[in-house]
C-alpha cells in the first residue's frame, strides 16, 4: 500500500510517501536517517514522551555511521525506554522528499519488547515518559493521518499473528 501527503513543515512543503513493506532491504542504505518502532507488550504500544517537540509518539532514533538499520533499532529501544527487543519485523517506510528534492527515508518496525528493568530516563534526556497504551487509543497521544492509521493496522495485524503464531 502507497499513502501519499503533504506536511508543511517551517514554512516549507515536504512530499511524503508511505510504503508497507516487508523488508528494507531495497532501500538505499545512505539515505536511510531513522530507524523507529511500533514495540509492544503484549497487547500494549510503547510510547515515548519527549523529543524537540516535547509530544508523545514511538521509540527510536537516527540511524549512525556503521549501523544497520535494526542495530540501531535495537539500541534505541533499549537506551530510551529500557527495553530489550525480543522479535522485530518490518512494518513500513515513509519517503521524505524535502523542497530541494533531496529525499530521506524513515524506516518503521513491529517489535515484540520486554522491560530489562524501571525506566528512569533516557540518557541522552530525549525520552522523559514511557507508557503503556491500548493501540487503538493512540491518537490520544499522537495523530499522525492516513500513515499514521496504517502503521498501527500493520503493527496490530504482525502482533495479532505474532500472538497466534505462539498459541500453535
Amino acid at each position: 500500500m502507497q499513502i501519499n501527503d503533504v506536511l508543511d513543515y517551517g514554512g516549507s512543503q515536504y512530499k511524503l510517501e508511505y510504503h508497507d513493506v516487508d523488508s528494507f532491504d531495497g532501500l538505499p542504505a545512505k539515505s536511510c536517517t531513522q530507524s523507529y518502532g511500533l514495540c509492544f507488550i503484549d497487547n500494549k504500544l510503547v510510547i515515548g514522551f519527549g523529543g524537540h517537540k516535547q509530544e508523545w509518539g514511538l521509540i527510536g532514533g537516527t540511524i549512525e555511521k556503521n549501523e544497520t538499520p535494526l542495530q540501531t533499532f535495537v539500541r534505541e529501544i533499549e537506551e530510551e525506554a529500557n527495553m530489550k527487543v525480543l522479535d522485530a519485523i518490518p512494518v513500513g517506510y515513509q519517503k521524505v522528499t524535502d523542497p530541494s528534492g533531496k529525499a530521506v527515508y524513515q524506516l518503521r518496525y513491529w517489535a515484540k519488547v520486554e522491560k530489562i528493568g524501571e525506566f528512569e530516563r533516557d540518557p541522552d534526556g530525549g525520552i522523559t515518559a514511557i507508557k503503556l497504551i491500548d493501540p487503538k487509543d493512540y491518537k490520544h497521544y499522537f495523530d499522525w493521518g492516513d500513515v499514521g492509521t496504517r502503521l498501527i493496522q500493520r503493527a496490530l495485524d504482525i502482533n495479532n499473528q505474532s500472538q497466534l503464531d505462539r498459541n500453535v
